[in-house]
């Protein structure tokens, strides 16, 4: 089994799972080919560029200036311990950012055939993603406190970056 894992770089449920995933990816991709090929590939080919050519450089940008700004915010010289918060940041974000992305055309009031489709109006879809959003920042929020607190009461320096990793805050 360590031949194994030195081998690949993982476990072999790692494989199985990986292996299990590319075949349904691969049958989804046959299924969808076979019923309207052209829509499938232009969704392939636009999703490619405007994810790699214009939301990966903006997300990166947006990731290295929280970075950048709340950097010297979180550095405590007084000792005290702190938690890495750069997560409670990113993953709501990513999630709110997930949800815009899948639906935004009804929150920019962008599809036609859909209020016709779904009963519900244009007007309900943008309150209730920044509704989502907003639960997504509190939980994340209340999260971070609820660490910090617990890091601060036992007293250790456990929440606290290695020295030399600047970015783990």
């Amino acid at each position: 089994m360590a031949r194994f894992g030195r081998w690949y770089g993982s476990g072999p449920l790692h494989l199985l799972v990986l292996i299990a995933s590319f075949a349904l990816t691969g049958y989804a991709m046959v299924r969808l080919f076979a019923v309207r090929p052209w829509e499938v590939a232009i969704w392939f080919v636009g999703a490619a560029v405007l994810h790699d050519l214009i939301l990966l450089p903006l997300y990166s940008l947006a990731d290295l200036s929280a970075l950048s700004v709340l950097r010297h915010r979180a550095a405590d010289a007084s000792g005290r311990p702190t938690v890495r918060w750069i997560n409670h940041l990113r993953v709501p974000a990513f999630l709110a950012g997930l949800l815009l992305l899948v639906w935004f055309p009804l929150i920019l009031r962008l599809a036609e055939p859909y209020p016709g489709d779904t009963g519900l109006s244009y007007d309900v879809y943008l309150g209730r993603w920044l509704a989502i959003t907003g639960v997504l920042f509190a939980a994340s929020a209340v999260a971070f406190a609820w660490r910090l607190r617990r890091v601060r009461r036992r007293g250790d320096h456990e929440g606290r970056p290695p020295v030399g990793h600047g970015t783990a805050l």
